[in-house]
């Protein structure tokens, strides 16, 4: 894999992830006081989108949504998931002869 797109990737998971940490911080605040809420669908989307360990992260700095059966179980899952599918990939583009497809 070219070394530019290897960095385009490691950008765009650290930008995910930061957004995952930072929404989770901003709607704590907000929540402290009494303001519009970031909505539950947009905290799972940008875990889904790949921000799932900075959104746990969050999660637990800022200790939001910790008690939410959802939360403590969705995002542990997706980042499952997530770390599952890169596992898989890696092995995929690294590890596989050349011409060879599952």
């Amino acid at each position: 894999m070219q070394e530019s797109i290897k960095r385009l990737i490691l950008i765009y998971f650290a930008a995910v992830n930061g957004a995952g940490f930072l929404s989770m911080g901003i709607d704590k605040h907000k929540a402290r006081r009494g303001r519009w809420r970031t909505p539950e669908k947009t905290l799972f989307l940008i875990a889904v989108l790949g921000g799932s360990l900075g959104a746990i992260l969050g999660m637990h700095v800022f200790h939001h949504k910790t008690k939410h059966k959802k939360f403590q179980l969705g995002m542990p899952a997706i980042f499952l998931l997530e770390a599952a599918a890169v596992l898989f990939l890696v092995f995929w583009v690294c590890c596989m002869p050349a011409g060879r497809v599952l």
